[in-house]
């Protein structure tokens, strides 16, 4: 197929179902849907993969269904972390510059960044990334962009997010074990938030709730910034556990139930309203009141939202420089619940809407996977295709510039990578030095080497920056795969 090296895959390793999303950018900037497949999820308990066989071979039947629905072999993944061993923390670092009267860059951001990596963290933890907030230049604070700014001390306030290595090794492990090179890792937060959040919330003020199987994630953002994330262990299945309990019948049944009948406003019902479920084995149906069923829903449902609340009350959505003005926003396939919207409003006082991705997606497929319990698996397949764009304009930057290849042999300096052009230039040069052989010295290959690498310094040094931008996890990311393919 054309283009298929522009084809990205988010691949979603929930607690509920695993999602292979296939997709490609078309010529409006819009994500065209390809094809998707899904398998329940088999061996991820809240977030977090407790058996590696049975993962794998949930992975695969995702992978094959993606495979067949586009016709698309798949090799590359772009995989999500999340899990109740994802936690967040608030730092302060800052750096002493050697020369003041140069303006602030790129490099000593990084420098900055960098030394944060190397905060000391609790046995068997890993930083996975730092986010620079407000920055600090000579005690003047409150500043988003220090770069060009003049000053000795710069300083900022970092959100850093941490998560067990080993959890996040066994996933990586699964992805490697089906057959699959594992392209970026995304902290699933931020990508359900590329794909239901607009800028104009991110600049208001927004708290991104993503009620899962197994987890419900949250992702605050303030001025366009990440200010805050959190991991609840609790989702949609401790809902189903407490509906088989509840009402005396099995987890298939509970989840038909809450599916098509469950609310998480119980006045909505009435007592008279009745819902009869098949008797196992040639006993008889149970009834089953809608009024009892809406209130074990009920009560389960507040016991996370007030656990959200809580989150957001700790970032200090409650101060006036902290107020989120565009509410909430609610993904995952818990957000699907008949009036749980209502009652997020009455719990946190907050406007709240249910976040859909159809706005970024187009193609036949795209009505199909709009909805918001897919909204994780397009925000991976969004920051596949990120990744991808940013590596390809990288590499096109990097071969039309003039490189050296070879310092020794000044007969085999080539320019860029077309051999024709190379040729070209190399007559033209040989041209001239024969016209000027008569009139002047011809310069020593030592004067041409020193002259060619004065040229190409300033390209250099803009050259070996950018990989570094590449994306959020790029650094990490690169960093974990490394140690993945060792421990292998």
């Amino acid at each position: 197929m054309e283009n298929n090296s522009k084809i990205a895959v988010g691949l979603d390793i929930g607690t509920t179902k695993i999602v292979a999303l296939v997709g490609r950018k078309n010529e409006n900037g819009k994500i065209e849907i390809l094809g998707y497949g899904q398998a329940k999820s088999l061996g991820v308990h809240r977030g977090v993969v407790n058996n590696i066989t049975q993962t794998i071979n949930s992975i695969k039947e995702a992978i094959d269904k993606a495979e067949k629905n586009s016709g698309i072999k798949i090799t590359d993944v772009t995989v999500g972390i999340a899990g109740q061993h994802i936690r967040s923390l608030q730092h302060s670092d800052y750096i002493t510059r050697t020369n003041s009267e140069d303006v602030i860059d790129d490099n000593d951001l990084k420098l900055l960044t960098n030394q944060v990596y190397k905060l000391v963290m609790l046995p068997g933890e890993e930083i996975i990334h730092v986010l620079p907030q407000e920055f600090k230049v000579d005690n003047e604070g409150e500043i988003r962009e220090p770069i060009g700014m003049y000053g000795s001390r710069l300083e900022a306030n970092f959100h850093v997010v941490v998560g067990q290595v080993s959890s996040i090794r066994n996933i990586a492990r699964c992805v490697k074990a089906a057959g699959l090179r594992l392209a970026s890792i995304t902290l699933e937060p931020i990508a359900s938030s590329s794909a239901a959040l607009s800028e104009e919330e991110k600049e208001a003020g927004v708290a991104l709730i993503d009620i899962g199987g197994g987890t419900t994630d949250i992702a605050i953002f303030k001025d366009n910034i990440i200010r805050h994330t959190s991991v609840i262990p609790f989702g949609g299945n401790v809902i189903t556990e407490d509906i088989k309990v509840g009402c005396s019948i099995i987890g298939k049944q509970a989840e038909a139930l809450k599916e098509k009948f469950g609310s998480a406003w119980p006045g909505e019902n009435k007592e008279t309203e009745i819902v009869s479920i098949p008797g196992l084995k040639g006993r008889e149906a149970k009834e089953i009141s809608l009024k009892r069923l809406s209130q074990i829903i009920h009560a389960r449902v507040q016991e996370i939202l007030e656990q959200v609340y809580l989150e957001l009350k700790n970032y200090g959505c409650e101060d006036q420089n902290k107020k989120l003005i565009a509410g909430i926003v609610l993904t995952g396939g818990g957000s699907k619940l008949k009036h749980i919207r209502q009652l997020t409003e009455y719990v946190t006082g907050m406007d709240v809407r249910i976040g859909y991705s159809n706005e970024h997606i187009v193609g036949a497929k795209a009505e199909e996977i709009s909805g918001p319990e897919y909204a994780t698996s397009v925000g991976l397949l969004m920051k596949g295709l990120e990744e991808l764009e940013l590596s390809y304009n990288y590499q096109r930057e990097i071969f039309e510039k003039p490189v050296i290849n070879n310092l020794n042999n000044q007969e085999e300096l080539e320019i860029g990578i077309h051999k024709e052009k190379a040729k070209e230039v190399k007559l033209e040069e040989i041209a001239e030095v024969k016209i000027e052989e008569k009139i002047i010295r011809r310069p020593k290959r030592e004067e041409v080497v020193d002259d060619l690498l004065d040229q190409e310094i300033g390209q250099k040094v803009e050259t070996k920056s950018k990989p570094e931008k590449k994306s959020f996890f790029s650094k990490w990311t690169d960093k974990f795969i490394q140690m993945i393919n060792e421990t292998e």
